[in-house]
């Protein structure tokens, strides 16, 4: 019993570490000053995500693919959300399910943005630096997609977030026809990794030669942390687990945008 609370103890301090490591992220983005925010206002609650869950509704299907003609439709509905996340600045006193939620739609909601602004479209990387660009408004700072998922959204030490941001492209994990919340975050975020690594679509993992989405090569570090395999983690959620040392293979990326149409 000793043990396992001296384990517990030990998890509890390395997610309290990631998430106080976020905010010095937040000063300074990749080390860049331009990305640097601004002080939060500690009298500030987090933002209401109402709008972006309503036209995620609206505009997503259950499969993931995105209604871009009906979204331009609602684009004035999209760049008021938008500015609406500008007016909030995470901070310490925001919980760490309110930070990443805040994070994880400001991507999204950041991304539809971009393709709506280039659409009609074949494939985001159709799109000059679409993740390098700064465009995104906080406060009186700009943020490139790239600042939110690396400088800020993995230091959290939260691997999930993988499966929940959408660059919309047909390998990458759906967009969810709904918003992320804080208060179900937890339930949120199992749900996107289960989906996902058993998606037959974007993982192959049954047959004895399991091929996997190159996100887990790209971000396997991600999936390693606190000394564990990316065996272990996928077995958290496959139907059928792997065997420990089972050689992984990695699919084409399919960079086709997730259109409805």
């Amino acid at each position: 019993m000793v043990d396992v609370a001296k384990a517990g103890a030990r998890h509890t301090l390395m997610r309290l570490m990631a998430f106080l490591a976020l905010f010095g992220a937040l000063q300074a983005c990749h080390g860049n000053p331009e990305a640097r925010l601004p002080a939060p206002d500690p009298a500030q609650e987090a933002p209401s995500h109402a709008q972006w869950d309503s036209l995620l509704q609206a505009h997503v299907s259950a499969d993931g693919l995105v209604d871009y003609a009906g979204f331009l439709q609602d684009r004035h509905r999209l760049q008021a959300y938008l500015d609406h996340l500008s007016g909030y600045i995470p901070g310490q006193h925001w919980s760490r399910e309110e930070t990443l939620a805040y994070y994880i739609n400001l991507y999204n909601a950041g991304t539809v943005a971009l393709i709506l602004e280039h659409y009609p479209v074949g494939s985001i990387k159709d799109i000059r630096s679409p993740w390098g660009k700064r465009r995104l408004k906080l406060g009186d700072a700009t943020l490139s997609l790239d600042d939110v998922e690396h400088g800020i959204l993995r230091k959290m030490g939260e691997p999930r977030i993988h499966f929940a941001l959408n660059c919309a492209s047909f390998s990458c994990p759906k967009l969810r026809p709904e918003a992320y919340f804080a208060d179900r975050l937890e339930a949120q975020l199992e749900a996107a990794a289960r989906d996902f690594i058993n998606d037959p679509l974007r993982n192959r993992a049954a047959g004895g030669r399991p091929e996997l989405s190159r996100i887990f090569k790209w971000y396997g570090a991600d999936f390693t942390q606190g000394g564990g395999t990316l065996t272990g983690f996928l077995n958290r959620y496959l139907k059928t687990p792997l065997p420990e040392g089972t050689t992984l293979r990695y699919l084409p990326y399919d960079w086709s945008l997730n259109d409805i149409r």
